[in-house]
């Protein structure tokens, strides 16, 4: 299995995209979960393996997967806590749906500043 890459969309607005949800890089666990509803397609991923967010072009960072909730053609990758800020030194044009991670882990720093547009 592999980690998985998503994309925000940018209509939807990062601000938008923070503010529904909690457990953020570096927050403790509100004891919720949350879900990132993709419209077809169910990646082949296993709890624990990273979900990847993008955003305007950036890779934003990732949380462990706890499961995967089918729906329909597509699914929900639901994570808890442990969201992590990193990024790589590479352009990522958005798209729909999911990917594989195509870049190797080595290459990702921190992001510190991933909040900002």
């Amino acid at each position: 299995m592999a980690d998985v890459v998503v994309t925000v969309p940018k209509s939807f607005g990062l601000a938008a995209w923070i503010a529904e949800g909690r457990d953020l890089p570096g927050n403790e666990w509100s004891g919720l979960e949350w879900h990132f509803y993709l419209g077809a397609g169910v990646p082949k991923i296993n709890p624990g393996e990273r979900v990847y967010v993008v955003y305007g072009g950036r890779l934003r960072g990732y949380a462990p997967l706890v499961r995967v909730e089918r729906n329909g053609k597509g699914c929900a990758l639901v994570r808890h806590n442990d969201a992590v800020a990193v990024t790589i030194n590479e352009y990522i044009q958005g798209f729909r749906g999911f990917r594989y991670r195509w870049w190797d882990r080595a290459g990702e720093v921190t992001f510190p500043d991933w909040q900002r547009t």
